[in-house]
């Protein structure tokens, strides 16, 4: 069963930044990027059962970039609300709460 994907407006943020910023250091490494993770969010939507890093929230770590996609399921409604897409070499004290 698939579970429905809700991506917050932080997330889609952290998503554009990142595309921006890889697609100034080489051409076609921003849409690299924006590839992976929606490979990876729709493994989310498969299997939302991941590592959790925080309370009720979990944790994806991308492993081709320095990212991990911070999600919380809400089991009634069967959806995933994607949080952030965190870049990792940033302190984790601001990790989204």
């Amino acid at each position: 069963m698939s579970y429905k994907i809700v991506i917050e407006p932080r997330a889609i943020v952290d998503i554009q930044e990142a595309v921006e910023f890889y697609e100034s250091k080489r051409e076609d490494l921003g849409n690299y990027f924006f590839q992976i993770v929606d490979e990876y969010i729709e493994s989310i939507a498969t299997n939302p059962f991941f590592q959790i890093r925080y309370k009720d929230y979990h944790g994806l770590p991308v492993k081709i970039f320095p990212y991990i996609i911070l999600y919380f399921i809400d089991e009634k409604e069967k959806t995933v609300y994607i949080l952030s897409v965190f870049n990792t070499s940033q302190n984790t004290t601001k990790y989204p709460k």
